[in-house]
C-alpha cells in the first residue's frame, strides 16, 4: 500500500468519525472512491501469448489427467452454460445446426435439438462471439471466440477457428488478440472467402480490432476497416444478392472496473462495395455525435436495399420545461435521511 493510500484511509477514519450529516456524508463516499481506485489500478493487458499458453497447458493438463479415460456425464440439473451467443444451421438438413454459448463452447445436434453434444470443448477458449458455416459447403464452419456483448462476464477469446468436417477436428486460423468476435461472414460461393468483425480489447485498448478478410481460408488476413484502437466491429452484413456489397457496424466502447464507455465519435455504419477491401462511411439520416453508440442492423431479404438500424443513442436530452420545473424542487441532502421507504 502507498503513503498517498494510508494517508487517505487516515483521513477517511477521521472523517467518519465526525457528527453525521448530509454534506459529509457525500463528502466521505467520494473520498472512499479516491481510495479503492487507488488500491485497485488497472492491471496490464493479457498478450495473445498468455491466451494461448493457457489454452495449451489446459490440453496438456487433460491429456495427462488420471480420470482422462472416464469422461464425467451429466446427470442434470441442466444449465445452459450462459448466453447464447448464435446458431448456425445447416441449409440442406435443418435438423442439423450449432449452438455458440457466451462461455460454454459449442454444441451440435443433427436431431433437432433432442441430443446435443459438444464439438469445441478443449479446443481454444470457450467463449464464443459467433458461428457461420459456409453456404456451399455446410461441413464448413467457422467459430470466433470472445463474446461480442461488453459486461464484466464477457471474456476474451483466442482468435478464430475452422472446422472442414462438420466440428470433428479443427484449425487454427489466428487473430489471437481480436479477444471479441463480432460477427463472422462466409462468402455465398466460396468457403474460403470470409470477413470477421473484431471487437478488440475490452478493458484496454489495442489495434487488433476493425474488419478483417481472408481469401484463403483463413491462412492469412487483411484488416481492411480500422477506425482507432477503442472502435471494433460489432456487426457485418452481406448483401444476399450482390456479394460485393457488405455492410460493416463500428462500436467505440471501452470498460473499466468502475467505469463503461460505450458511445463516441467512433461509432458509425460503413459500405463497400468491392468485396470489403475499401469502406466508405455511410451515416446519412444516422446522428454521428459523442453519444454514438452501438448500432445494431439488417437487411430485409424480400427487399434487400433496404436496411434496419438500432442505434443505442448516449446523447443526453435537453430538460423539457417540467423537468426543470422539478429540478428546482430538487432534494436536499438532509431530506434523504428523513424519507420514508415508500417515499424512496
Amino acid at each position: 500500500m502507498t503513503s498517498y493510500s494510508m494517508c487517505s484511509l487516515k483521513k477517511l477514519t477521521m472523517l467518519i468519525t465526525l457528527p453525521k450529516n448530509g454534506v459529509r456524508a457525500l463528502l466521505v463516499c467520494g473520498l472512499l472512491c479516491l481510495c479503492l481506485t487507488g488500491l485497485h489500478a488497472q492491471v496490464a493487458p493479457s498478450s495473445a501469448a498468455d491466451y494461448m499458453g493457457a489454452i495449451q497447458q489446459r490440453q496438456q493438463m487433460a491429456q495427462n489427467s488420471v480420470v482422462a479415460q472416464y469422461p464425467a456425464r451429466s446427470i442434470g440439473p441442466v444449465v445452459q452454460g450462459a448466453r447464447i451467443t448464435d446458431l448456425a444451421v445447416n441449409p440442406d438438413k435443418p435438423k442439423e445446426f450449432y449452438v455458440a454459448f457466451a462461455s460454454g463452447g459449442v454444441y451440435k445436434t443433427t436431431n433437432n435439438g433432442t441430443v446435443l453434444n459438444p464439438v469445441f470443448d478443449n479446443v481454444g477458449a470457450l467463449t464464443i462471439g459467433d458461428i457461420a458455416l459456409a453456404p456451399s459447403d455446410p461441413e464448413v464452419l467457422y467459430v470466433g471466440t470472445g463474446e461480442n456483448n461488453s459486461s464484466r462476464s464477457s471474456y476474451a477469446g483466442s482468435g478464430v477457428y475452422r472446422s472442414n468436417d462438420g466440428g470433428a477436428t479443427w484449425q487454427h486460423l489466428g487473430l489471437d488478440n481480436i479477444q471479441h468476435t463480432g460477427r463472422i461472414i462466409v462468402h455465398p460461393d466460396d468457403p474460403n472467402t470470409v470477413w470477421v468483425a473484431a471487437m478488440g480489447a475490452l478493458y484496454s485498448h489495442n489495434p487488433e480490432r476493425g474488419v478483417y478478410k481472408s481469401t484463403d481460408g483463413g491462412q492469412n488476413w487483411k484488416k481492411t476497416l480500422f477506425v482507432n484502437d477503442s472502435t471494433g466491429a460489432i456487426d457485418l452484413l452481406i448483401h444476399p444478392e450482390n456479394p460485393n456489397v457488405l455492410y460493416a457496424s463500428m462500436w467505440e466502447r471501452t470498460r473499466r472496473a468502475q467505469n463503461f464507455s460505450g458511445e463516441g465519435l467512433g461509432s458509425g455504419l460503413y459500405r463497400s462495395d468491392d468485396g470489403g477491401n475499401t469502406w466508405t462511411k455511410s451515416m446519412d439520416g444516422i446522428p454521428q455525435t459523442k453519444g454514438t453508440g452501438r448500432i445494431g442492423i439488417d437487411l430485409c431479404l424480400s427487399q434487400p436495399d433496404i436496411m434496419y438500424a438500432i442505434l443505442d443513442n448516449q446523447d443526453k436530452q435537453a430538460p423539457s420545461n417540467e423537468d426543470e420545473d422539478d429540478a428546482d424542487e430538487g432534494l436536499d441532502p438532509k431530506d434523504v435521511g428523513k424519507m420514508k421507504v415508500k417515499d424512496f
